[in-house]
């Protein structure tokens, strides 16, 4: 029995609904999470069942395949993720290095000068809110914590964190590692 996958997920009936129904990408089972910050779904593969009680969500194999031994611990991260997603949320904070670099809140979208000769406007998924809480830190926040991180690369994949200055976006106390540039070349005669 998978450690993480035996574990029950605790939830709050009064705050969250889970609806268990067939169908899905699988064409199995889909699992519905809806809570006050919005609602998420996931697709069970066969071999996988999802039992919903009072306050508790299960996760069970039928049988100690190796793929759902495999599968057993995932579902029931994933769906833990969507329980504390639709209730509190994920955020990811990143930050803004290098003379001149800066964003600004523009509306949903934020605009980003980068040292490139435009500015850069990056519009965010729906369900994903960007914040600029000064002119060098940005807050990703959202319900679906893969999205959440996806934004958050995305964003750092616009000027990644080059390693002679450590000028460009990083997550908030990311640690650059830096290089020491060229030495001068010493001549004696």
């Amino acid at each position: 029995m998978s450690k993480i996958g035996k574990k029950t997920i605790p939830y709050d009936k009064e705050k969250i609904q889970v609806v268990v129904e067939d169908g899905g990408r699988f064409a199995y089972k889909l699992v519905n999470v809806t809570g006050p910050l919005g609602k998420l779904s996931l697709s069970i593969r066969k071999g996988i069942n999802i039992t919903v009680t009072d306050g508790e969500i299960k996760v069970e194999r039928t049988s100690d395949a190796a793929k759902l031994k495999a599968l057993h611990g995932l579902y029931r991260s994933l769906l833990a993720n969507m329980v504390f997603g639709v209730t509190e949320g994920f955020e990811k904070k990143l930050e803004i290095h290098g003379v001149g670099y800066r964003g600004f809140q523009s509306g949903t979208n934020i605009d980003l000068n980068l040292g490139f000769s435009h500015k850069i406007t990056y519009k965010p998924p729906e369900g994903i809110s960007i914040k600029m809480l000064e002119e060098n830190l940005i807050t990703v926040t959202g319900a679906d914590k893969q999205l959440v991180g996806q934004v958050a690369a995305e964003i750092r994949q616009l000027r990644k964190p080059e390693p002679y200055k450590g000028k460009g976006i990083r997550y908030l106390g990311e640690y650059v590692r830096r290089k020491a540039g060229k030495a001068a070349a010493v001549t004696t005669k």
